[in-house]
């Protein structure tokens, strides 16, 4: 079994599902279980700056041996999993020379992982896959890339005749509940530069995020007796419909792909004295950003219009912009990630994010930083898996990452 591998699978065991409804940092305290754990091998490996802080960032230098000057490069990957499905008793599963057929993940439940729902399964035949048990999610997003983080800083330890910067590595609690970069200290960190190991399938390679936005409308009614209701009841929930239907029902995530943006109703709580719609607001270009911004407002005007001042409130806050922005001022810290993907052997799969990584926040700190992958599909719920060749080549990239930084240098 591979170094990868195995980190990987003790890194999986240890629940880290951060909770978007908490007020703490980290929303979960489960995170720091494996922060600490971190920071016990990276001194365990000679890392002696190793340390979490109050928040749960664990950070870490690995020096540079060599006396050219190079820049400092980070690699950094997230430490919680999706609140979208249970994190606890994650039991991973190894299927050695997928045959290209259906994986039964849990017999009792029936739960089976097939080419026929999921046909990406075909390009893994003859690989060996890490699934779940059918129970949990896997954890691949983004334990994968905490241990190939973890496996490649191992690697060029104990391979001293690569030649390689100051090497910075960082793990965040939080990235999946949007808050992974909230208490990032880019100046502590120290990189001028940085790669986020948070990718999917092999070869991913992504320096576009959308431009990303919340927005939470109120619907305000009011409630009397049904029988006595014609012509003073206000049932927020037949508003709050009417204003889903004022929004484009084709630019809606189900029916996007590629560049398109879209508005995404991911909750909705209601009765007939309020309703609560939640939304969240996406688009790769800036304009057309700001555009979606201002119909979400218009909507709400006009349900103010139609049924009184004060039916509808709009709460709307920017989360991210679009980290294409501030890379394309750097791009040689994308053209290194290609070249270095190439010599590897993995053909880059350049294309934009639909979602977003710490780096879309962390390029507009003052890191670039683009997103490389990390192996894994089906992010999120019972159907994930990363295939252990996918694991083993993102180490390959890293560590050639930061051998062609020194190489370049002067």
């Amino acid at each position: 079994m591979s170094k990868v591998v195995e980190k990987f699978l003790k890194y999986a065991k240890i629940d880290t599902k951060s909770d978007e409804a908490s007020t703490t940092v980290p929303s979960t305290a489960k995170q720091l279980v494996l922060g600490n754990e971190l920071v016990k091998e990276l001194k365990e490996l000679g890392l002696k700056d190793a340390e979490i802080d109050e928040h749960g960032y664990v950070m870490a230098t690995l020096p540079a041996n060599t006396s050219k000057a190079i820049p400092a490069v980070g690699f950094i990957s997230h430490m919680d999993t999706s609140p979208d499905m249970s994190g606890t008793n994650v039991n991973p599963q190894i299927v050695e020379n997928y045959a290209g057929k259906d994986i039964v993940l849990n017999k009792e439940l029936n739960i089976v992982l097939s080419p026929a729902d999921f046909p990406e399964l075909k390009e893994y035949v003859g690989k060996t896959l890490i699934t779940t048990d059918g129970t949990t999610l896997l954890g691949a997003d983004d334990k994968a890339g905490v241990a190939e983080i973890m496996t490649a800083v191992e690697h060029l330890i104990s391979h001293p005749e690569i030649e390689h910067g100051t090497i910075k590595i960082g793990f965040t609690p939080d990235e999946e509940v949007g808050r992974g970069a909230d208490y990032f200290d880019v100046k502590k960190f120290g990189a001028e530069v940085a790669y986020t190991i948070d990718g999917g399938k092999i070869g991913e390679f992504e320096y576009e995020s959308f431009n990303a936005a919340s927005a939470n409308v109120t619907i305000n009614g009011r409630n009397v007796h049904p029988g006595y209701a014609k012509g003073k009841m206000k049932n927020s929930i037949l508003v709050a419909n009417d204003f889903i239907g004022l929004l484009p029902e084709n630019e809606v995530p189900e029916k996007t792909e590629g560049y398109e943006g879209f508005f995404h109703l991911n909750a909705i709580q209601g009765e007939v004295e309020k309703t609560v719609l939640k939304y969240i607001i996406r688009d790769f270009d800036r304009n057309k950003f700001e555009a979606r911004k201002a119909l979400m407002t218009e909507t709400v005007n006009k349900i103010n219009e139609k049924y009184g001042a004060g039916t509808a409130e709009l709460d709307m806050k920017d989360q991210y912009y679009n980290m294409k922005e501030k890379i394309e001022e750097a791009m040689h810290v994308f053209n290194i990630g290609y070249e270095a993907m190439e010599s590897t052997g993995v053909k880059p799969i350049v294309r934009p994010i639909r979602g977003g990584t710490d780096g879309s926040r962390l390029s507009f700190m003052g890191l670039p930083t683009p997103n490389i992958f990390a192996g894994g599909e089906n992010f999120h719920g019972k159907y994930e898996y990363v295939p252990v060749e996918s694991m083993e080549k993102a180490v390959e990239v890293i560590v050639k990452i930061a051998a062609l930084y020194a190489k370049k240098a002067k």
